[in-house]
C-alpha cells in the first residue's frame, strides 16, 4: 500500500499511465478510423457487392461493441473485487496487439477471418481502456484529475498521428520504404500499429503499481464475487441519482460525438469530397487534439469540467449544424480542425468528472457502466439522421438537400445531453457516497 501511496500524483507515474493512451491510440486512428474499412473493400471483399461489403463491416463493428459492452460491467466487477486491474488491461492490451498483427496474414478474399481477428483487436482495445481508466485513481488526486486524464487523451492524438502519418506516407509512397505496393503497405501497416501498441504499453506494465486487494481469492471465487457485485452496483446506480443522471447526459452527447466521428467521413463522401481530403481531415483532428485536450485539462482546473464539457458541446452544436452547407473541401477542413479543438476535451473531462462522483474502491466496475454506454452509443444518431433524413425526402426535397439537413439532427443529442448534464451536482453526488461508505 505504501508504494501506491508514493505514486499518487508522481510524474513519472503519471507518465507511464499516460503513455498507454500514445500507444492503443494507433489502432484507433490506423486501423479502426483509417484503413481497416478502406483495406476491408478493396482487398479482403474484392469483387464483392459494395452494400454486402459494407453490411459484412457493419456487423464487425457491432459484434465487437455488443460484446464489450455486455462484458464491461462484469470485467470491471471482477477486477476490482481481484484487484487485478493492471493484469486485466494487460491482457487486453496484448490480445489486441496479437489479432491486430495477425491481419498481416490474412490472404485476399477473406473477409470472414479478417472480421473474426479484427473483432478480437477491437475487444482487445476497448477491454483494455476500461482497466487504463479505472487506473487513473491510483496514479492522480482529485486535484489532478483533469490535467492527468487530458493528458492521456492529448499523448494519445499525438501517438496515433504520428504512426498513422507514416503509415499514409507508406500508403502514398511504397516504393520509398521498399514496398511493392499499396497493398504491401496497408498490410504492413498492420504490423506497425502491433508493434507501436505492444512497446509503449511496457511503462505502464513495468511502473504503475497496484494495491494487494488483502488475502487472495481463488479465481473461481473472484469471478463469483465479481458477478454478485454486478447486481448490487445495479440497484448502486439507480439510487446514486448524481452518477445516474451523469450517465444518461453522457450517452446522448457522447452517441452525438461518436455518431460524428463515424459518420463524417461517409457524409463527406456522400457530397463528393475526393479520399485524400478525408485523409487529410482525419490527420488534422489528431494533430490539432494533441494540443487541445491540454487545453482542455487546463480550462477543467480552472473552470470546472462541467463548464468546459459545455464549451465543447456549443462547438459540436454549432458543427452539425453549419456541416449540412459546406460546399468546398476548404469547409471540410475547417470543420476537423473544430473537432480536433474539443473532441479529446470532452472525453477527458468527462471521464475526470465521472471519477469525481464514483467510489474509489470500486473504479473498474463503476467504468465498465460508463464503457458500456459508450458502446451502446451510436444507436440514435443514426437512426435519428436516418428519419430526419426520410422526413425531409417527404417533404419533397432532393437526396442531397435531405443529406445536408438529415445531419444537422445529431445537435438534438448535444442538446439533450447538456439539458441532463445541468441537473448533474457534483458536490451532492459526493455527499451520496458518504451514504454508500
Amino acid at each position: 500500500m505504501e508504494s501506491t501511496s508514493k505514486q499518487l500524483d508522481s510524474k513519472k507515474t503519471i507518465l507511464a499511465w499516460a503513455i498507454y493512451d500514445w500507444a492503443n491510440s494507433a489502432f484507433a486512428t490506423t486501423v479502426l478510423a483509417g484503413f481497416f474499412p478502406l483495406f476491408f473493400k478493396q482487398y479482403w471483399c474484392a469483387g464483392s457487392d459494395v452494400n454486402v461489403s459494407t453490411a459484412r463491416l457493419g456487423l464487425a463493428n457491432s459484434l465487437a461493441g455488443v460484446t464489450v459492452a455486455v462484458l464491461a460491467p462484469i470485467l470491471g466487477a471482477i477486477a476490482d473485487k481481484g484487484s487485478v486491474r493492471k493484469k486485466f488491461l494487460l491482457f487486453f492490451a496484448y490480445l489486441g496487439v496479437v489479432m491486430t498483427t495477425s491481419l498481416y496474414l490474412v490472404a485476399e478474399g477473406n473477409w470472414a477471418l479478417a472480421v473474426m481477428l479484427f473483432v478480437c483487436a477491437s475487444i482487445g482495445f476497448s477491454g483494455g481502456n476500461i482497466f487504463y481508466a479505472a487506473l487513473i485513481t491510483l496514479v492522480a488526486s482529485e486535484k489532478k484529475m483533469d490535467m492527468v486524464s487530458a493528458l492521456g487523451f492529448s499523448l494519445g492524438y499525438l501517438g496515433g498521428g504520428c504512426l498513422f502519418s507514416v503509415n499514409v506516407w507508406m500508403m502514398l509512397s511504397p516504393e520509398t520504404f521498399g514496398l511493392a505496393d499499396r497493398v504491401a503497405a496497408l498490410r504492413l501497416s498492420f504490423v506497425t500499429v502491433g508493434i507501436w501498441w505492444a512497446l509503449f504499453t511496457v511503462p505502464l506494465a513495468l511502473i504503475v503499481k497496484e494495491p494487494c486487494a488483502g488475502p487472495g481469492l481463488s479465481t473461481l471465487k473472484t469471478i463469483r464475487a465479481g458477478l454478485s457485485q454486478v447486481r448490487s452496483t445495479f440497484s448502486e446506480i439507480r439510487h446514486l441519482k448524481t452518477v445516474f443522471v451523469f450517465l444518461l447526459a453522457y450517452w446522448l452527447y457522447i452517441d452525438g460525438v461518436d455518431t460524428i466521428v463515424r459518420m463524417a467521413v461517409d457524409y463527406g463522401l456522400s457530397i463528393g469530397f475526393a479520399d485524400k481530403d478525408l485523409i487529410v481531415a482525419l490527420l488534422i483532428v489528431q494533430f490539432v487534439g494533441f494540443p487541445c485536450a491540454l487545453v482542455f485539462g487546463y480550462l477543467g482546473n480552472r473552470v470546472g469540467p462541467k463548464r468546459a464539457i459545455y464549451m465543447a458541446l456549443a462547438v459540436y452544436i454549432f458543427v452539425s449544424v453549419w456541416a449540412a452547407f459546406m460546399q468546398r473541401a476548404s469547409e471540410f477542413y475547417f470543420m476537423a480542425i473544430l473537432i480536433g479543438l474539443v473532441q479529446g476535451g470532452v472525453q477527458a473531462l468527462s471521464r475526470s468528472y465521472y471519477t469525481r462522483i464514483i467510489p474509489a474502491n470500486k473504479s473498474a466496475e463503476y467504468f465498465g457502466f460508463y464503457n458500456m454506454l459508450g458502446k451502446f452509443a451510436v444507436v440514435i444518431g443514426p437512426v435519428l439522421v436516418g428519419l430526419a433524413g426520410l422526413l425531409v425526402r417527404r417533404l419533397g426535397f432532393s437526396h442531397e438537400i435531405a443529406s445536408r439537413l438529415s445531419i444537422s439532427s445529431i445537435a438534438i443529442l448535444f442538446i439533450a445531453g447538456g439539458i441532463l448534464l445541468y441537473h448533474v451536482d457534483e458536490d451532492k453526488g459526493k455527499e451520496q457516497l458518504k451514504y454508500l461508505q
